[in-house]
């Protein structure tokens, strides 16, 4: 149990040293997070922050993370918690960052989630990729700086997924197929490299108590901003004022339902190298449809 408390220790010498306020733990609880990290709220009276843990091997996604919320902080477009901290504390990597108290929000909120996302989308790179690679879950995901679309989702989207799922015995005959056929299903489509969050399932957008939209736990890159609606609608869908307001502010091109499914696979074929089971099957479907 020792090494358990000089960890939260550690963690509370690191909160008060990047605030510059002295910060002791006088209260902990887990709280329900997603299937990667361990997740708890630390506070002392008024002051409260968000902690997610994982083994030590893991930091460089904590690392990443941060980074990823730094920039989309910087760009003072949509509202995320900002990073506090993060690195090694015993033998688990941590990250910290600030604690928002989350609801679901009303139909306003919505419409504010949608235009504040157009306007992160609107920030942009000449290239598509980001600094440094990140994660996708668990899963690396491959961010090198490509000018190319086209180039950039089939090898370092598609094709790094598929390359994971064979050695994991996943079977998809055709595989080689679709991989040829994205310059086709892309044709004519010429997206600027956007900000994107880069994982926006339901489950990664909320609301504050006071009702402003926030965004989580982002795998930050410059790609096709469609790539953060597509997965909107993979788990679930936002509410649909969500999606007339980011409509009205940013319009999305034609032929946006056939690019969806194409996005969507990375994340089927992510989730079966994470899960397995049946998003073989969903993912064989998908490239049947886009076939």
């Amino acid at each position: 149990m020792m090494s358990h408390s000089a960890m939260w220790n550690q963690i509370a010498l690191q909160i008060s040293q990047a605030t510059g306020q002295p910060f002791q733990i006088g209260h902990r609880r887990s709280v329900g997070g997603g299937s990667v990290n361990q997740t708890y709220v630390v506070s002392e009276e008024e002051r409260a922050y968000f902690v997610k843990l994982n083994q030590a091997s893991r930091v460089a996604m904590f690392e990443a993370e941060a980074l990823g919320l730094r920039q989309i902080a910087e760009s003072q477009t949509i509202r995320v918690p900002l990073p506090v901290c993060w690195g090694v504390a015993e033998r688990s990597a941590y990250i910290v960052m600030e604690w928002l108290d989350l609801g679901y929000g009303d139909q306003s909120a919505w419409e504010r989630m949608g235009r504040n996302l157009a306007t992160m989308h609107r920030v942009t790179s000449d290239r598509f990729g980001w600094q440094q690679d990140n994660t996708i879950g668990f899963i690396p995901q491959i961010n090198t700086w490509t000018d190319d679309w086209v180039e950039f989702f089939t090898r370092h989207r598609l094709g790094y997924q598929f390359q994971l799922a064979n050695r994991r015995g996943g079977h998809f005959p055709k595989q080689e197929k679709l991989l040829a056929a994205v310059p086709e299903i892309l044709a004519g489509h010429r997206p600027q490299p956007s900000l994107v969050h880069g994982d926006l399932w339901t489950g990664n957008a909320a609301v504050t108590k006071q009702g402003e939209p926030v965004i989580l736990d982002p795998a930050t890159y410059f790609g096709d901003r469609e790539v953060d609606l597509a997965m909107s609608q993979l788990f679930g869908s936002f509410p649909a004022a969500f999606y007339q307001s980011y409509n009205a502010a940013f319009p999305l091109e034609p032929g946006y339902e056939q690019r969806q499914i194409l996005y969507n696979l990375y994340h089927i074929l992510n989730h079966f190298n994470q899960f397995g089971g049946g998003y073989e099957s969903q993912a064989n479907q998908m490239i049947a449809v886009l076939l």
